[in-house]
């Protein structure tokens, strides 16, 4: 057998200690790659703060890197945060994923920006990121445009992006 190193026997004992339960088999965490665990017991101390990483990871297919940076930006925290009427205005299964797709706040480090901004300013940062991302991922992929607009009931509507 391999893959028993000293560091790798401490990560199997933490395991263990993290998630003590004999149904460990049912929860988010048995189903996740062996260094998505590490990762985890690494970075997050906290258990409950843990399995909503390990849950979120599997539920949107997070590879090491982003469940890296969602534990660094603290995603758990900004999840839910805003206050809006789904539930009062949605059935139950598109309200939740309403609330969950609407996160608050957005974190928007990698533009570079000053915090005395303008929405222009955002949008434009981000529609240049926007068009190297698809450059690099190569034909198939598309970017309709800004400021898209929409006729609802003969009003003109607009979408920031598309």
């Amino acid at each position: 057998m391999r893959g028993f190193s000293p560091r790798n026997l401490k990560y199997m004992r933490s395991l263990a200690q993290a998630w003590p339960d004999v149904e460990f088999v049912q929860q988010p965490a048995a189903q996740l790659p062996w260094f998505h665990l590490c990762t985890l017991l690494d970075k997050v101390k906290d258990p409950e703060q843990r399995n909503w990483y390990a849950g979120k990871t599997l539920e949107h297919g997070w590879s090491r890197q982003v469940l890296t940076m969602q534990i660094e930006t603290a995603a758990h925290a900004r999840a839910g945060r805003a206050v809006p009427n789904f539930r009062e205005t949605l059935p139950s299964p598109q309200s939740d994923l309403a609330r969950e797709a609407l996160k608050d706040p957005y974190i928007f480090d990698f533009l570079d920006l000053t915090e005395n901004v303008q929405e222009r300013d955002i949008e434009q940062a981000l529609t240049q990121h926007i068009t190297r991302f698809l450059l690099e991922l190569g034909a198939g992929f598309a970017f309709v445009g800004r400021q898209y607009r929409l006729d609802v009931g003969g009003d003109d509507f607009f979408i920031d992006l598309r």
